[in-house]
């Protein structure tokens, strides 16, 4: 199907949507809230003084290819219908937000960078993530109070690989607002953050030896339906949120009445106060706290729930709850970590 003639999408019921091709779907980075997100942080990039401006188009997921400086974006966040279409179906929006997006632009950034100057050859890089040539795991077990490895995505995504550590280390790095000098000064994950600081200097101002302008897996080579798509997403990643804070959410929200507002839409709204309700703790262990408070918001709009009583009380109380929860994750964390 030409461009031309490409279906709009804004008011095709969901059923004709779902059918679909990815291929067919009338959407572009140009021209959208995402050319703006893209320049942004190639703007902090070139502030670096680094050359590589990498290459960006459509596809199914976020990725850069290995051998690839260049970046994939997932196509639902070049138009507001898909965004919603996503969250239905998935639940959230990975990189939905101007600010989510731009953090995980500048991870992405990082697999560009270590693919444009083939970092992962370099002895000392081996010596200070690993080897890149580690497979990937289909699982790890990430210990969440190490602070060998930086935090910046969810899930303490810096464990997950040696690639996955630089591109973390990366992004906090590039990111002007990390303030990683002060932040993580007494963790050992400084020394990564000054090799990266280092090996930044030493590339500033020079050409990439790659520089294939490839794009694997575009959009408009992907010729599976959205249904599909979202049929082995779903199986994937198997949507939902975690069943165990359900006992105590059912204790503190209410399942029964429809005037009230939705828990979901509370914690979102009062997540700054309740994040300064759990106080200093939250501090030390704030990837752990976002992490769960993020689950039981999920887990609160799954499950139906609503507000009852005082607000305020109800705050306190769930401050109360997510420290609880937070703290199981974290110690358990800490067990795990031992019995390797």
């Amino acid at each position: 199907m030409s461009r031309s003639r490409a279906p709009r999408i804004e008011r095709l019921p969901e059923k004709d949507l779902l059918e679909l091709r990815l291929s067919d779907l009338p959407v572009q980075i140009d021209g959208t809230w995402l050319e703006e997100q893209i320049e942004r942080v190639l703007d902090e990039v070139a502030a670096r003084g680094l050359r590589l401006r990498p290459h960006f188009w459509l596809s199914d997921e976020w990725f850069s290819p290995g051998g690839v400086p260049g970046v994939a974006i997932p196509f639902y966040l070049s138009h507001p219908r898909l965004k919603a279409l996503e969250r239905k179906m998935m639940l959230e929006v990975e990189g939905g937000t101007p600010r989510e997006c731009r953090r995980i632009l500048r991870h992405e950034i990082g697999h560009a960078v270590q693919h444009a100057f083939r970092l992962h050859r370099r002895r000392k890089w081996q010596q200070c993530f690993g080897l890149s040539s580690k497979p990937y795991p289909d699982h790890y077990l990430p210990n969440p109070s190490s602070r060998r490895f930086v935090l910046y995505l969810d899930a303490w995504y810096a464990q997950s690989h040696p690639d996955e550590d630089f591109a973390e280390t990366f992004a906090v790095w590039l990111d002007p607002k990390s303030a990683w000098r002060k932040n993580y000064r007494e963790w050992p994950a400084i020394d990564k953050l000054h090799y990266v600081d280092e090996l930044m200097s030493e590339l500033a101002g020079r050409a990439a030896p790659v520089r294939s302008k490839a794009r694997p897996d575009s959009l408009s080579r992907l010729k599976t339906t959205l249904g599909e798509h979202y049929r082995r997403k779903r199986e994937r990643y198997s949507v939902g949120f975690s069943d165990i804070y359900d006992r105590d959410l059912r204790r503190l929200f209410d399942s029964t009445s429809k005037k009230h507002m939705p828990a979901a839409v509370f914690l979102e709204r009062r997540r700054k106060e309740i994040r300064e309700l759990v106080g200093h703790w939250a501090a030390k262990e704030a990837i752990a706290i976002d992490h769960v408070l993020k689950d039981m918001i999920g887990r609160c709009r799954e499950l139906g729930l609503r507000v009852r009583g005082s607000e305020r009380n109800v705050m306190l109380d769930f401050a109360i709850l997510l420290t609880v929860h937070s703290m199981r994750r974290v110690y358990r964390g800490r067990s795990w970590q031992q019995q390797l």
